[in-house]
């Protein structure tokens, strides 16, 4: 279930980011771990995550996923094997909340593509998903909340 889509204004914020290029079966298998070593790497650092873990979909392919796993963070990580400095950047974007399990993020992005396309938005060739609640949150996943973002072409 989808949230009513709004066009906002985000701003620059500074990230820390694993980069992955994966066949599309193995996202479940690299999501948790990649996770783990992001928050690992923070804590040894002394750097507080500044917000929920995304992915940063960089391309889209049909047998791989080409995305940056991050999360916001309060000051610049300093790079450690895989966890490298990023950014988020400002500009216009489309954003709503899907409302489900990770199984319905699909479905999900057709119907806010959909929406987009109706309103006469272009779209960038990214996406971000940012997983405000999920499994950590409890084990119902009606209750689980993905914002997905579109930043918008001028």
């Amino acid at each position: 279930m989808l949230a009513e889509p709004q066009i906002v204004q985000v701003t620059a914020r500074p990230t820390a980011v694993i980069h992955f290029l994966i066949p599309r079966s193995a996202v479940q298998q690299v999501m948790g771990p990649g996770i783990g070593e992001l928050l690992a790497t923070l804590a040894t650092q002394g750097i507080a995550p500044a917000g929920p873990v995304f992915s940063h979909h960089l391309q889209m392919h049909s047998d791989a996923f080409d995305f940056e796993l991050g999360v916001p963070v309060t000051s610049p990580v300093t790079p450690t094997g895989r966890v490298k400095p990023g950014h988020w950047p400002a500009g216009t974007v489309a954003r709503t909340v899907y409302r489900g399990g990770y199984e319905g993020l699909g479905p999900a992005w057709g119907e806010f593509d959909t929406w987009l396309a109706a309103m006469g938005h272009r779209p960038a060739r990214d996406l971000w998903e940012c997983y405000a609640a999920g499994p950590e949150t409890g084990p119902d996943p009606a209750t689980w909340r993905t914002e997905l973002i579109r930043p918008l072409a001028p």
